[in-house]
């Protein structure tokens, strides 16, 4: 009889240490939420509470074959089990842009060490392969330090564009086995695709995923890109200046909307100083005349679309699992993405999970939706934490 006890006291014990086990990872999810989305009042001092303290490190260089790269860790206090690298999208705020920082800091209260680096080419505004090989040199570099990457493999996290380029590093063979996770957060499957919506309003269709209007902000970009091939060459810079102009502008919004307006009024002063055709250019720019700025652009557009930024072009897709989130109002790059890019990889033999949500807009986070969508992305997030 006491062996019988004894024998259910420890099924109960491995029972219990098993449920703990399980329902950590959703623990940790649901502080990150709260802690993300700034909900306030007792439930996010409780999820504060309950987050690791996070170190900001110092800046330092990672080496990459586009030279030297800045980049900053994000430390939790405690014993690391996992490491990741977090590259923002186009924004020439860089790893200095507050939403990434506010993400890096969420990220590691979860137990995460997180590496921010932004990448060159999309700081100034051009989406190209070159930005995969950069992702690929810091995975490479992350996975070397035994004391960030125990067991050699590193998480990666990829917003907006960044996100369709490390799923395509992430299946090279330098790094491939190198990877726990891709978390491709408001991502690309094709980028032609992508810079033809926002040319045309033109996306590809996924069953249930309704198709908005291109927002302003993608089109300025690809006509900053483009600038030397619907300019002469004197004016090229020039124009450049004002697009990148608004462009900050745009970025303040989330930062100071008295500095914004200060600087899209100095994108508007510009105009006056810019010859034909570079001053209607940027009037169109200002003006976020998308169906002006479109068919413009859209001769141009095989140029800016390079193949191999593409996860669905890439030669091999990444042995890691790949968890794809969108907004499924997304209007830079369309939800749709991210569901045409599941199925592609699942029929590659890719562990994918994708979840379209209503509280995410273009890779940031909106508090005003249902409990269910909440739990939704909670769980996803679990998922992800506990690889």
């Amino acid at each position: 009889m006491r062996s019988r006890g004894l024998i259910a006291l420890a099924v109960a014990v491995i029972l219990l240490v098993a449920l703990i086990l399980v329902a950590m990872p959703y623990a940790r999810a649901a502080s990150l939420f709260v802690r993300a989305a700034n909900l306030g009042g007792r439930v996010e001092a409780f999820a504060d509470a309950s987050a690791r303290r996070v170190s900001v490190l110092p800046r330092h260089m990672v080496p990459t074959r586009q030279g030297e790269v800045a980049a900053q860790f994000y430390r939790p206090e405690g014993t690391v089990r996992r490491a990741a690298l977090l590259v923002p999208g186009v924004h020439s705020m860089g790893i200095a842009e507050p939403r990434l920082t506010a993400l890096a800091k969420d990220l590691a209260g979860s137990g995460v060490a997180v590496m921010t680096m932004a990448l060159p080419d999309l700081v100034g505004y051009q989406i190209t392969a070159r930005s995969a090989d950069v992702i690929e040199d810091a995975v490479a570099w992350i996975a070397a330090r035994p004391g960030l990457a125990p067991d050699d493999r590193v998480g990666m996290v990829g917003i907006s564009f960044a996100g369709g380029l490390a799923i395509v590093a992430a299946g090279r063979p330098a790094i491939r086995d190198k990877v726990a996770y891709v978390v491709s957060f408001g991502g690309h499957g094709d980028l032609g695709r992508v810079l033809r919506y926002l040319a045309t309003g033109e996306a590809v269709q996924a069953p249930g995923v309704v198709t908005h209007p291109p927002h302003d902000y993608g089109i300025a970009v690809i006509t900053y890109a483009a600038a030397d091939r619907l300019v002469p060459p004197e004016q090229v810079v020039p124009l450049r200046e004002g697009i990148g102009t608004f462009l900050l502008a745009s970025q303040l919004t989330l930062v100071d909307m008295d500095q914004a307006n200060a600087t899209f009024q100095r994108a508007r002063d510009l105009v006056k100083m810019l010859p034909e055709p570079s001053a209607t250019y940027l009037t169109y720019v200002n003006d976020r005349n998308v169906k002006a700025l479109g068919p413009v652009l859209v001769p141009h557009l095989g140029l800016e679309a390079d193949p191999a930024a593409s996860p669905e072009r890439a030669p091999a897709p990444p042995a890691a699992p790949v968890f794809l989130l969108h907004g499924d109002d997304d209007s830079v790059i369309p939800a749709a993405e991210s569901v045409v890019l599941g199925e592609y990889l699942r029929k590659k033999g890719v562990d994918v999970h994708v979840l379209l949500s209503q509280i995410i807009t273009h890779a940031e986070l909106d508090r005003s939706v249902a409990a269910s969508e909440s739990w939704k992305l909670i769980s996803f997030w679990a998922d992800v934490l506990r690889r």
